[in-house]
């Protein structure tokens, strides 16, 4: 029954910490760029949020004038 128990709980819990690791800033390489962000590129996201709001004629509350047409 020890034994079991011991299975079922210690286990698990040494092969959880075989998966936890500290990553060095040069070992990111790619995820550690600015583009990787939650947020983006502000330019860009603005420059594509711009974009959609002109073509979608019912789309409304970005702050811009205007309808589908562009027409400001």
């Amino acid at each position: 029954m020890k034994a079991r128990i011991f299975f079922l709980l210690i286990v698990p819990a040494l092969l959880a910490q075989a998966g936890c690791a500290t990553v060095q800033p040069w070992e990111k390489g790619k995820l550690a760029k600015p583009e990787m962000t939650f947020g983006g590129d502000k330019l860009e996201t603005r420059y594509a949020d711009h974009i959609t709001t002109s073509r979608e004629a019912a789309s409304g509350g970005a702050g811009v004038g205007g309808g589908g047409c562009g027409c400001n």
